[in-house]
């Protein structure tokens, strides 16, 4: 069963970038893009599982410090001609702060 649950104010995920939280032993990045749209998203590409949310955020994409893999925030789905997918998490903005359905 999944619920929602308040993370932190939008003001603190800065603008083309992302903060970690952790669930347990899930890590979720969290990120802000140019438009200031939030995206959740495991914190692991699916190649090598490189730290997402120390890569560049670029329109709805964040391109994977390790190898440069794309990774779509949208779907988790890598782009082009690599394959694999990782986990992501409905968020919600309610008065500024960030929810995330885990």
């Amino acid at each position: 069963m999944s619920n929602w649950y308040k993370i932190t104010s939008i003001k603190n995920i800065p603008n083309m970038g992302s903060r970690v939280v952790e669930f347990g032993d899930i890590e979720i990045a969290i990120f802000k893009t140019k438009d200031n749209s939030i995206f959740a998203i495991n914190n692991i590409c699916p190649h090598k599982q490189g730290k997402l949310s120390e890569g560049l955020v670029h329109e709805d994409i964040v391109t994977c410090p390790l190898h440069n893999w794309e990774i779509s925030l949208k779907s988790g789905e890598a782009l082009g001609n690599d394959k694999g997918c990782t986990n992501i998490y409905e968020s919600k903005i309610e008065d500024e702060i960030i929810f995330l359905k885990i």
